[in-house]
């Protein structure tokens, strides 16, 4: 296996966040499956039920594969689509974040808890209360403080959400036509990881010159995948841009931002989404991601890549060799 290639290829895997627990690399990542759904903006083929952990003691080395550590059918709020996962660890215990539409078809963010960074993980009765949307990504910061970054237009929903309370008929305007664009969500989360403890905020992207990036700018602006982490002292805000198919970031001095727009990581990958994290390990920071490239361009089929990046005298991110064009 090289860093170019899927981590596995026995299961299709997306989304893959990616955390450093107990000396070793983990990776938490969707489930796709084989579906006959039509391809639709609000994504019903990704029609997820279920998540694996897997694990490696060496970047390009074995990967474990621990199996399915949380079932839809174990989680009593959930009607389907187990989407992007993320997971953090505190207080020796470890927490999975996922979101998945509730009997109503609406989609929240729900956490299940565990003793081992493999799971397996028991679900909260219900989604984390105040959660909507999807794409839950968690930061702990080097004070314990920890946060949950979410949302997702389109079909992960955030539009539906302007006016504070959920909005059906939004779905079919999909996102914002003019005006700033819609912003990811953040809120700090309680001591034992399952709750907020304070409200949800916009997670503000600013340009060069200080103004929030416009609702038409889809070269720059959030659609889905919100990750966060430091380097040097400064905290970075990744994403992907959706439609336009970027993996973008964002700089800033706080982990609630704002935070102003730094470039592109990532370019068009084979497959319609993109989605990511970012981790040091053993010293080299690396970017894992995924593509379509197994199934030959299905794009609910997908495999995890993993490309080293490195860090310019100014903090901005690139990839440590050059990205084939697809």
């Amino acid at each position: 296996m090289t860093d170019k290639e899927p981590i596995v290829k026995h299961v299709y895997t997306a989304d893959p966040s990616a955390h450093v627990f107990n000396g070793k690399l983990y990776v938490y990542p969707s489930h796709d499956r084989e579906t006959d759904i039509q391809f639709n903006d609000n994504g019903d083929q990704y029609d997820m039920a279920d998540y694996h952990v897997f694990s490696m003691e060496e970047v390009g080395g074995p990967v474990t594969d621990h199996g399915v550590v949380l079932k839809q059918e174990e989680v009593p709020w959930v009607s389907k689509q187990l989407w992007a996962p993320d997971a953090a660890s505190k207080n020796g215990k470890y927490y999975l974040y996922f979101p998945a539409r509730d009997k109503e078809g609406i989609f929240r963010v729900g956490v299940a808890v565990g003793e081992k960074p493999e799971g397996p993980f028991k679900p909260e009765a219900e989604p984390i209360k105040g959660s909507f949307s999807i794409d839950p990504a968690s930061y702990v910061d080097e004070d314990g403080q920890a946060y949950l970054y979410f949302g997702g237009i389109w079909g992960g929903q955030l539009q539906c959400w302007t006016s504070g309370e959920f909005n059906q008929d939004a779905y079919k305007q999909m996102e914002a036509q003019e005006g700033p664009a819609l912003s990811a969500k953040v809120a700090k989360l309680t001591d034992d990881m399952t709750a907020f403890s304070s409200e949800v905020q916009d997670v503000i992207i600013v340009d060069e010159a200080g103004k929030q990036l416009d609702s038409s700018d889809h070269d720059r602006r959030f659609f889905e995948a919100a990750w966060v982490h430091k380097y040097n002292g400064k905290y970075y805000f990744s994403y992907s841009t959706g439609d336009t198919h970027y993996l973008c970031y964002a700089i800033g001095d706080s982990p609630l931002g704002p935070f102003t727009y730094g470039g592109r990581i990532l370019e068009p990958v084979i497959g319609w989404t993109t989605h990511h994290s970012i981790a040091e390990f053993k010293g080299k920071w690396y970017l894992f991601y995924h593509d379509a490239s197994l199934s030959k361009g299905v794009n609910h089929l997908r495999c995890v890549k993993i490309r080293e990046i490195v860090y310019d005298a100014e903090g901005k991110i690139k990839l440590a060799d050059p990205q084939p064009k697809v």
